[in-house]
């Protein structure tokens, strides 16, 4: 099976044992029902009280011995490189066990076909939630450092990777790689990230025309600004531009 994009959706199993590897990684979280779960070596569960993480290229047999019904992600191996350090099976708190519901519940209210960006941003919090309770610390590099503070001192400036590498003292494959580690996602995503989440609180504290404000965050072109601020946020910038004149 090729790479995947990130993904999210509902599955059912048989109980007929089955066997397969990808190359992504793969979590599959509780709704109803158990599915049994051989990954490499570890066998487990997943039930309401575990979820399993299955690294990419890892070969994993399954079976459920009752009806079922799991959220599955498919998570690209780049995107998220530290599952592969975590546990095949990890025990669920009441926080996590909340968190996964609260996707259940989304995923039956919005039917949509394909992956959204509101789609992703809940995977992106459930990764950091699982990294958070199950990963081994990682010491920050002084080179991840001086990229973000560039990253967050130079939004309203076009940046390259071949850029910010340089200013890193790092090849590109290096400043990739490090983001990944570190901070769980590329280092184009924490800039867009970074920018999106500027020019929101631009919208939402000043009186900047939205051309200004998409300026202020690298955009030239406002078009482009506002698809990708929709896209990011499923509003329109004028709707939080209107929520700041609502609360003023």
């Amino acid at each position: 099976m090729n790479s995947a994009a990130l993904k999210l959706e509902l599955r059912s199993y048989s109980d007929e044992v089955a066997s397969h590897h990808h190359d992504h990684h793969q979590l599959v979280l509780p709704v109803d029902g158990e599915l049994c779960l051989s990954v490499n070596y570890a066998e487990g569960a997943v039930t309401a009280q575990q979820a399993a993480i299955i690294p990419a290229g890892a070969d994993h047999g399954f079976y459920a011995p009752v009806a079922n019904c799991f959220l599955v992600a498919d998570v690209p191996e780049t995107m998220a490189p530290m599952l592969e350090r975590l546990p095949a099976f990890v025990q669920l708190d009441q926080v996590l066990r909340q968190y996964i519901n609260f996707l259940h519940l989304q995923m039956q209210c919005h039917q949509v076909p394909g992956s959204t960006e509101t789609e992703h941003q809940m995977l992106r919090l459930l990764l950091q939630l699982l990294q958070q309770r199950f990963a081994l610390p990682v010491r920050q590099d002084r080179r991840i450092e001086v990229a973000r503070t560039y990253l967050e001192q130079q939004l309203h400036r076009p940046i390259s990777l071949n850029q910010l590498a340089g200013i890193s003292y790092l090849s590109v494959r290096q400043l990739s790689s490090l983001f990944q580690q570190h901070l769980g996602r590329s280092p184009q995503q924490y800039l867009l990230e970074l920018r999106m989440q500027k020019a929101r609180q631009l919208l939402e504290s000043t009186d900047l025309q939205v051309q200004l404000v998409a300026e202020q965050v690298g955009y030239t072109n406002l078009a482009a600004f506002s698809d990708r601020f929709r896209r990011h946020f499923g509003q329109s910038p004028r709707y939080f531009r209107q929520r700041n004149k609502q609360h003023s």
